[in-house]
């Protein structure tokens, strides 16, 4: 079966900011647009309105999650452009757009949740339907996007008021685990039919990019995106026969690995940054610093405090360490594990002797 692909908010706000532009512009509301997708391709997206509004634009676009919906499947994503004195795109958050309050999320403290990757594409679909001609404000709402964020991890996050504006890759990928876990399969499969003897497991593309930044002879033949299913794949590299495998992770995964989470999604998965404190006790980090990542907002927050001190090699070692023990067991048999811990940036920042 062919799963529908959708897109994220991210390309509904680009959207709905483009359609807008044009139509403040040339006077002719627009009845689709193309916008840039942040992986380089483009997409053209249905216009549901738009329309005057004092001295600007509004337009809205449907969000469509495609065959994976989640809350803000068919959501309406808004766009209210005015021009603006200055020569620039100023972006902002509008009702139904949450607010970050806690540090740790890619946005900082007191700006809307509009993530890096869909605030540059939102910013370079204006300025396809601008050209130079002036500067714009652009305002970005979400209809009962305060009641839609109520179902999201957003409230946990300290996201106030409305729903993020998300998307790395720009389009929705549907996410079915039995469809997954036959990719999985069969890319081992793959493997072992190329006499590949060493899999790369990675939990996405950004991981298995920086894996092969990391390590350049490594094939893309060699290469599996297991996403979240840690125990389901090695215990299909185990049945297969494999003796060495490299995981590519990141922070947050990993410390979900070290405490033995079979599978590792947000939704089942929650990350429990009291243990990780505890471990980081074990590894000789102060007691104010075991207080503070107990209290980190996420993983990526609690990263920034332990990364540049000393002990931060000795705690890496344990995780690795104990997601070892854990990748046997699931695999169900003796296989050499390694670990190669990236930051968002790609530097390395452990690797276990088995991944040398």
């Amino acid at each position: 079966m062919t799963l529908r692909h959708g897109f994220t908010t991210g390309t509904a706000a680009a959207a709905a900011a483009k359609a807008a532009t044009l139509h403040l512009l040339t006077g002719s509301a627009q009845a689709s647009v193309e916008v840039p997708l942040p992986v380089g391709e483009r997409m053209t997206i249905q216009i549901l309105e738009s329309r005057l509004e004092g001295d600007g634009v509004m337009a809205a676009v449907v969000k469509d999650g495609g065959d994976d919906p989640d809350v803000t499947h068919r959501a309406v994503i808004r766009a209210l452009v005015r021009r603006d004195a200055g020569a620039d795109i100023i972006l902002r958050g509008g009702p139904g757009v949450g607010t970050v309050t806690r540090p740790g999320l890619p946005v900082a403290v007191g700006m809307p949740a509009i993530n890096p990757a869909p605030r540059e594409q939102i910013t370079q679909a204006v300025t396809e339907a601008m050209g130079e001609r002036e500067g714009l404000d652009v305002e970005i709402r979400v209809d009962c996007g305060e009641e839609l964020a109520k179902k999201t991890f957003n409230p946990r996050l300290g996201i106030v008021g409305g729903i993020s504006i998300l998307g790395t890759r720009g389009t929705v990928k549907p996410f079915s685990n039995a469809a997954y876990q036959a990719t999985i399969r069969q890319c081992l499969d793959v493997m072992q039919a190329c006499g590949v003897t060493r899999p790369c497991l990675t939990t996405g593309g950004r991981s298995e990019r920086f894996l092969r930044q990391a390590r350049p002879q490594t094939p893309e033949t060699a290469c599996v995106q297991v996403a979240d299913f840690f125990s389901y794949s090695m215990k299909e590299v185990g049945r297969r026969g494999f003796d060495s495998v490299l995981w590519g992770i990141f922070f947050g995964k990993l410390v979900k690995q070290a405490q033995g989470h079979r599978y590792t999604h947000a939704r089942s998965a929650e990350l429990d940054l009291t243990i990780l404190a505890d471990w980081c006790a074990q590894c000789g980090f102060t007691s104010r610093v075991c207080q503070e990542v107990a209290g980190a907002n996420t993983a990526m927050q609690a990263l920034e405090l332990l990364a540049p001190l000393p002990q931060s090699k000795a705690l890496f070692s344990l995780l690795t360490g104990k997601a070892t023990a854990f990748a046997r067991l699931f695999c169900g048999r003796e296989v050499r594990i390694g670990y190669l811990l990236f930051d968002f940036s790609g530097q390395v920042l452990h690797q276990s002797s088995e991944a040398a």
